[in-house]
């Protein structure tokens, strides 16, 4: 009688640690919309149909590709445990007897696969802000493919897939991916842009011209299916339904995005006299970024000074790569890549594991995938640009990416403004 209790409660945890994963999985499926909305609000109108048509088929190529080869790479096996490199086969296994994951007894090996699928294609989306109004779509996919098949899960089998940072003495830790996912994702970001260039007409002589977005209700909407989908991106990312981890993870994270708002609103006040809302919302944003390396490690008055201070970093990122003339359309390399590095190292001084050592730990995860994915990303640009090409004509530009490249219109009834 008591091993059959005990065998029913253990059924009913893995029944509860499964559930949840596969909510959490839906959730970060979700943030795929609040990329669109977010991106598709912060450019202009003539160019809404390519940026929800790059985020419609980025989920699709994140979920292939990571079938295909990005699980087998980032998860590789006890084999390659504190190697650089290693590789478990293509394609997923479709063997009843394999239905336990590997790394967590806790859920079954499709909710694992599924749940890290869609971290996967986060990182390009990522990208995708960054380079709007300006690449060519066909270069873009090629670009995205590659990033979320082979460099992505590469990192990411570092740590996650018990690789060489997860075996130091002292283990890099990122819980949810500041790193792993947003300054991976940054990394992309910020050699794209570079390869690109400016929007014509962002910086003319020392001048730095705005180029507003077109829809401030779009890109608020879009933020809140963030902050939404970020339950699940950080709680899931506990790999059970704990509930008081859980828990805890889903205060530190909403406490964290909340005084990211609060510190961007104090910084563009402050410093550019004008609350300005897409600040605030790239606050959120950050907020949510800085905290993710370490919200199960925070307590409330840490989770809000992280927060607080990636907040105000966002700000004068922003501001910083103006003044050095690169041009993020949506603030993705202030928000993923600035404040991602920013809430990596935090770990090391703020919550549980705060001391030199862990910091120490902490600085060499990010300058190594730093290195790794500016290295990896600049070869792929370079090839895709010398072979493809990956910026439109200044004719596609100023006409906008949605006639150009997809020969249709966002909004074909409204009066056009020039």
């Amino acid at each position: 009688m008591e091993s059959e209790l005990t065998q029913s409660i253990t059924n009913n945890l893995f029944t509860a640690n499964n559930l949840w994963m596969m909510m959490a999985t839906a959730l970060v499926f979700i943030m795929h919309l609040g990329f669109a909305s977010l991106e598709a609000g912060l450019t202009r109108s003539k160019n809404t149909v390519n940026i929800l048509f790059k985020n419609s088929i980025i989920p699709g190529i994140g979920i292939i590709t990571y079938t295909l080869v990005g699980f087998n790479l980032m998860y590789p096996g006890d084999d390659f445990a504190g190697a650089v490199f290693g590789f478990a086969g293509f394609g997923i296994s479709t063997d009843a007897a394999g239905l336990t994951s590997e790394y967590n007894v806790g859920y079954t090996y499709w909710t694992d696969f599924l749940f890290q699928a869609m971290f996967a294609a986060t990182a390009a989306t990522i990208v995708s802000g960054a380079v709007a109004e300006r690449i060519k779509l066909g270069s873009f996919l090629v670009f995205s493919t590659l990033f979320v098949g082979l460099i992505y899960p590469m990192v990411g089998m570092w740590k996650w897939g018990t690789g060489w940072l997860d075996a130091m003495d002292v283990p890099f830790y990122d819980f949810a991916g500041s790193t792993l996912v947003h300054s991976v994702g940054g990394w992309g970001a910020l050699t794209g842009v570079i390869f690109l260039g400016p929007r014509i007409g962002k910086y003319v002589k020392s001048k730095v011209n705005p180029i507003p977005g077109h829809s401030m209700p779009l890109a608020a909407i879009g933020v809140f299916l963030l902050w939404l989908g970020w339950f699940g991106f950080n709680g899931g990312s506990v790999l059970s339904a704990d509930p008081g981890l859980v828990s805890l993870v889903l205060v530190t994270t909403s406490l964290a995005a909340s005084a990211g708002a609060m510190g961007a609103m104090f910084a563009s006040w402050t410093f550019l006299k004008s609350p300005d809302i897409t600040m605030v919302l790239n606050g959120i944003l950050a907020g949510l970024v800085g905290i993710t390396a370490g919200a199960d490690l925070m307590g409330p008055t840490s989770s809000i000074i992280i927060g607080f201070i990636s907040g105000i970093i966002v700000v004068f990122s922003v501001v910083f790569f103006d003044k050095i003339k690169i041009d993020d359309p949506v603030g993705a390399i202030s928000v993923h890549l600035v404040c991602g590095i920013f809430g990596t190292l935090a770990v090391g001084l703020f919550g549980d594991k705060a001391g030199f050592d862990q910091f120490w730990s902490q600085l060499i995860g990010v300058v190594s995938i730093g290195v790794f994915v500016v290295i990896t990303t600049s070869i792929l640009w370079l090839v895709v640009k010398s072979t493809m090409g990956i910026r439109v004509s200044s004719e596609e530009e100023t006409e906008g990416l949605d006639l150009g490249e997809h020969s249709m219109e966002a909004y074909p009834d409204f009066e056009k403004v020039s």
